[in-house]
């Protein structure tokens, strides 16, 4: 037992470390993603330590400090996405259906053929503004009809699971397809024009993750968000970035692209809302994201039925109100210095070698 509890126990501390080295290939990063499986299964290793274990064992008793400290850390990280944490978005107080937004964001998973799932989830839920991610053109062809209730719309379909299909019943200014960082990774820019007149500033975006069969580094992901946050704090509108980040809500980068993009998450305070893996219930992460500025609250945050996929969708109502900047201010993350100095090195990485 003794044997088994150690060499557990090593196996989670090396885990929870791992992260903490600030290096981009995926052997590193991709610890990130369960920090709730670590925390349910450091738990359990001080459990068994507890009922089983020699207390005289010094070395048990070294790894049980050392895991009662790691217990410690990670529930540090994960608490704010919780409801005994302050919300970092507060909830709108009055309801002004002129200046809202229903935001649906769903990755379709490329190989997944149930088009009419996909269609049904959407009709159900009734956004105002949908992305599907992960859309080929045989996608694109099957949810064309979406045409007849979304007016709008900008589709880049690609057969790389990196396309975009982005549609909205409000009206769409200034649209851009960009490949911020890879040549067949794209990425849209444009404005909505909510009923009240009022613009809000969208970014969409899907960038690869660091895990081998995708890409052996965060580096272009890193980029990409940190390109976008500084876009985001540039903009006079209010902004909304939305999209399947490839990243964990509570990781280090999307932390500074908080920091640096002064948006909020409203997950914070609330829950996980986990959109992936939608077919595996004990590995689950919130990859799927909208992050929005000061100037909106919300209504309602949601995960939505799946549809063959792996990844739920997730569903987000916002609303602009005037005074709400002033009001949330105090929520936003800071950047000090060093954290300015990370994202301008992230921005300004050379990725032409890592492919």
């Amino acid at each position: 037992m003794e044997i088994a509890l150690i060499a557990f126990g090593s196996l989670l501390l090396i885990f929870t470390f791992l992260p903490l080295i600030r290096q981009d290939h995926w052997t590193f990063r991709v610890f990130e993603y369960p920090r709730i499986q670590k925390l349910a299964l450091s738990i359990l290793w001080l459990i068994i330590y507890l009922i089983h274990a020699d207390f005289q064992n010094t070395v048990l008793l070294v790894f049980g400090i050392l895991i009662l400290i790691n217990i410690i850390y990670l529930l540090k990280q994960i608490l704010p996405f919780t409801p005994v944490w302050k919300k970092q978005v507060y909830k709108a107080d009055k309801i002004d259906d002129k200046n809202s937004l229903k935001v649906m964001i769903s990755n379709v998973y490329e190989d997944n053929d149930d088009y009419k799932g996909c269609l049904s989830v959407v009709h159900n839920n009734n956004p105002d503004l949908l992305l599907l991610l992960e859309t080929s053109h045989e996608w694109d062809r099957q949810t064309q009809a979406l045409e007849t209730e979304y007016k709008y719309h900008v589709r880049v379909p690609i057969d790389n699971t990196y396309g975009m299909l982005f549609y909205s019943k409000f009206p769409i200014h200034n649209a851009e397809v960009k490949y911020l960082v890879e040549d067949e990774i794209p990425s849209i820019d444009c404005q909505i024009e909510l009923p009240s007149g009022q613009l809000v500033q969208v970014y969409a975006v899907h960038p690869t993750p660091p895990v081998p069969n995708e890409n052996p580094r965060s580096t272009e992901r890193d980029k990409e968000l940190l390109i976008v946050a500084k876009k985001a704090k540039e903009c006079d509108l209010p902004v909304i970035v939305i999209g399947d980040l490839n990243d964990v809500a509570w990781s280090y980068t999307t932390e500074l692209f908080l920091k640096m993009s002064e948006l909020l998450d409203p997950r914070r305070g609330r829950g996980f809302y986990n959109t992936f893996h939608a077919k595996q219930p004990l590995m689950q992460f919130p990859l799927d994201h909208a992050f929005i500025s000061a100037d909106f609250k919300l209504r309602e945050l949601k995960k939505l039925d799946n549809y063959n996929s792996d990844h739920f969708p997730i569903f987000v109502h916002i609303q602009f109100e005037e005074r709400a900047e002033e009001e949330q201010e105090d929520n936003q993350l800071e950047a000090n210095q060093e954290d300015k100095e990370v994202a301008a090195e992230k921005r300004n990485a050379d990725t032409s070698d890592d492919q």
